[in-house]
């Protein structure tokens, strides 16, 4: 879903729309795993670990489709495909952080 598609089919509720964009366990390690900069395929597949190539793939490309992210693929042999945050995927630091932050008390709590 391109970003101006989705603004056209935002739901009411502001949560809504984040979790629309978001909602999957592997799109929010994703971006965990491009905050600090651009990485390629096998990267991130091996620090999510558990994930399937083939599920990791269909959520990069959901995720580039909704303007979160780019890919960008070299002229290589073998080819070389990288993955970076765009200015709106960037932008969803302050709920990864709250997240983070969150889940550490969580955890502490639970000792």
């Amino acid at each position: 879903m391109q970003a101006s598609a989705l603004s056209a089919a935002c739901p009411a509720c502001p949560v809504e729309t984040t979790l629309t964009l978001i909602s999957d366990k592997w799109k929010v390690l994703i971006l965990r795993d491009l905050m600090p900069g651009t990485k390629r395929f096998g990267e991130l597949k091996k620090s999510i670990g558990t994930v399937t190539q083939k599920v990791l793939t269909a959520q990069l490309r959901q995720m580039e489709a909704s303007g979160l992210l780019t890919r960008t693929v070299y002229a290589e042999v073998p080819p070389r495909v990288e993955y970076t945050l765009t200015d709106l995927g960037r932008s969803l630091r302050p709920v990864l952080d709250a997240m983070e932050a969150w889940g550490t008390a969580y955890q502490e709590n639970a000792r």
